[in-house]
């Protein structure tokens, strides 16, 4: 019933910049936190950034100063700018958000399909 599109994924060269985008549709839900996990190969899923409804953002410290995670309530988005990467960050980034349905007590979280993200010269 909730779908995150994932978009912005892409081969970019060292010192290069990309900002992701990941949309959440559907109807009858609200959002509480939203965020970027990444994976990459051998390594195991970890944050990198999320961001509350009301609350502050968070980082890993990997990006910390590098990646600005924002988000647009009305749009339901949430964007993840990456500045200055490196090679290590090369990854599948995966949208990350936890959704309460209309009438229910409980929140549940959804994640995106994942868009790869190579930095290589």
């Amino acid at each position: 019933q909730v779908q995150l599109v994932e978009s912005g994924g892409g081969l970019v060269q060292p010192g290069g910049s990309l900002r992701l985008s990941c949309v959440a549709s559907g109807s009858g839900f609200s959002i509480n936190a939203m965020g970027w996990y990444r994976q990459a190969p051998g390594k195991e899923r970890e944050l990198v950034a999320s961001i509350p409804s009301g609350g502050s953002t968070n980082y890993a410290g990997s990006v910390k100063g590098r990646f600005t995670i924002s988000r647009d309530n009305a749009k339901n988005t949430v964007y993840l700018q990456m500045n200055s990467l490196k090679p290590e960050d090369t990854a599948v980034y995966y949208c990350n958000a936890d959704v309460r349905f209309s009438g229910t007590l409980y929140w549940h979280e959804y994640w995106g399909q994942g868009t790869q993200v190579t930095v290589s010269s």
